[in-house]
Order: structure tokens, then sequence, then C-alpha cells
């Protein structure tokens, strides 16, 4: 019986460290927010964090750390001790940061990648009376004008302009990028004509759309809610696929993250992400839950800031 007993015991070695508890937090967890309330940042994290708080039996406090493009409450995040307790919800406008910034932390050496959480797929607006009536009308016009089409963007180096400026690079084609100061006066000068074409979020142009008062043409992504206004796809309107064609929003610790604090976090976001509630506002931002692991996050970080840097090279963004 002792010998059976030593023979098992081998066996059931791995069942009982996989049967060990995993990490949780002794006391209040916060996730940093880069930008400030109100933003889809924040309109994502804040039910989420609402559903975390029961998964690990502790508050979970969101902070908005606004300021200098997001870098502020990113290097809040990278300088906090890596014990699982200070975390960091942003979105693909940390990559376009660290392209075009000078940030005091290194975007892969000083984060950890948790999860992604969630995305949306870029869309391509024009004005309303604009010659074209669909994507590939737009890529004729501009092939035939070239120059001729002023497209906006939030700023200098945002996600819109290195967007915009990836998608004119695919289809060989020069547009003159008009930087605005956030999005908003840039959804109200596409409205006004002033320019020709944007590429933005759902979200941030849902009203002008479903209005009527500016042109959808396209999603450069698929994955669009059901309840999103009805276009093709980038792939289905020019037989092209583009990278990067949808925002992510994603949840970074402090480099060193424990390996028993990262199994956790993702264990707990995973399961957040399929409460129904979540789904129901995210939708609210045209976009998707979404949730993808460490590793693969830590992988498409790495491809987004090699095409970022490839775009701002050959598009001459130049770093602030």
């Amino acid at each position: 019986m002792l010998r059976r007993t030593a023979l098992l015991l081998p066996l059931a070695a791995p069942a009982l460290a996989a049967a060990q508890p995993i990490w949780r937090p002794d006391r209040p967890v916060r996730i940093i927010v880069p930008f400030p309330p109100g933003g889809s940042n924040d309109v994502i994290a804040r039910p989420l964090a609402e559903k975390l708080q029961p998964r690990l039996g502790q508050p979970v406090v969101i902070e908005n750390r606004a300021g200098a493009g997001g870098v502020i409450g990113a290097q809040a995040v990278a300088q906090a001790p890596a014990d699982g307790l200070t975390l960091m919800l942003t979105s693909t406008s940390f990559v376009a940061s660290a392209v075009v910034q000078r940030t005091p932390y290194d975007p892969q050496g000083s984060f950890d990648p948790v999860a992604i959480v969630g995305r949306a797929p870029f869309i391509v607006l024009v004005t309303q009376n604009h010659p074209a009536r669909d994507l590939a009308g737009l890529i004729a016009y501009a092939r035939a004008h070239p120059g001729r089409i002023d497209y906006g963007s939030s700023g200098p180096g945002s996600i819109g302009h290195f967007l915009t400026e990836q998608l004119a690079l695919l289809t060989g084609v020069q547009m003159t990028h008009i930087p605005y100061r956030g999005m908003a006066p840039a959804v109200t000068d596409l409205i006004a004509g002033n320019i020709q074409l944007l590429v933005t979020t759902i979200a941030s142009a849902n009203a002008a759309v479903r209005e009527g008062r500016v042109r959808l043409l396209a999603y450069l992504a698929p994955g669009a809610p059901d309840s999103s206004p009805p276009a093709p796809t980038i792939q289905q309107a020019l037989g092209l696929e583009m990278a990067g064609g949808a925002i992510w929003w994603g949840v970074f610790g402090p480099r060193g993250l424990p390996a028993p604090v990262l199994a956790s976090w993702q264990g707990a976001i995973r399961e957040a992400l399929t409460d129904p509630d979540i789904a129901r506002i995210y939708e609210t931002e045209g976009a998707r839950p979404a949730f993808t692991g460490a590793e693969a996050f830590r992988a498409e970080l790495a491809a987004d800031l090699a095409r970022f840097r490839d775009v701002a090279q050959r598009a001459r963004i130049r770093p602030e």
C-alpha cells in the first residue's frame, strides 16, 4: 500500500500544484486611466472595474491621470511596484505616443501586457457632398487629385493621423493632413465641409453618422457590433487587409508582475468580460469585449510598434 502511494504521488503532484489558491489582493487595487473621465478609455475601464471587484475580492478603483497624451499616467504605472495593486488601462494611443513622443519609459521594457479587453474597428468618413460614394470611389478620386483631399485628425501623431497615412500608403495616394486639438472639432469641420475625410471610431462620430450629416464609406476591420451603421469592410470594398484597422483597449502592469499575479488578473478579466452588461456598455463605443491573453498581447504590441514606426518613417511623422 505504501509503495502504491509512493508511485501515485508524482502523478498527483501537478494536480495538487494546480489546485493551490492563486494570488488575491489583500487591499484595494487601482487601474490608472491616463486620460480624462468620459473618454473611451474611461468608458471601457469603469464597467470592467465594477465586474472585477467581486472576482478579486477587493475594491477596484479607477484613477484618471491625464496629461501629455497619456504619458503622465503611463509613467506612474511604470514606476509603481510590480505587486498587482496598480495597473493601467489604455488603448492603441499608447503605441502612437511611444512613437511620436520622447517618453520617460520604454513601451515594451517598462510594462507587462496583461490582457486586451475590447476592440472597435476604425471607420472612414467623408463629407455628405463628396463625389465619392464608396471607398473605391474615394481612392480613385484621390489618385486623380493628388494632395487635394484634406483629412483631419485629433492631432499630430494621433491614431487617426497614423491610420490615414497608413491607408494612403496602402492604396498609393497622397492626402493633406489637417491636425486638430481633439476629435470633436475635426468632426465639426468634416460636417461643415472644411475637410473631406476623417478616420476615427464610431463613438467619436456616432450622431453625425446616424443623422446623415457625414457619409460612412467603410470599416477598416471587421468586428463592429450588430447595432453599428452598415458599411463594407476595407477587405470587402477593396480586397485589402489593413493591419491595425481596429483600436484595442488593454490592461498593463509594471514590468515584473509575478506569474501568480498575472494569472489571477487574466482569469478575473476573462470572466468579467463574459458579463452581458459589459457587452452592452462597450457597444456604446462601437466596441466588443475581446479577451486576448498576455503573450498574444505582447506580440501584438510589438507588431503595432513596428508598424507605427514604419508609417512614421515613410510618411515623415516626426517625434515631438
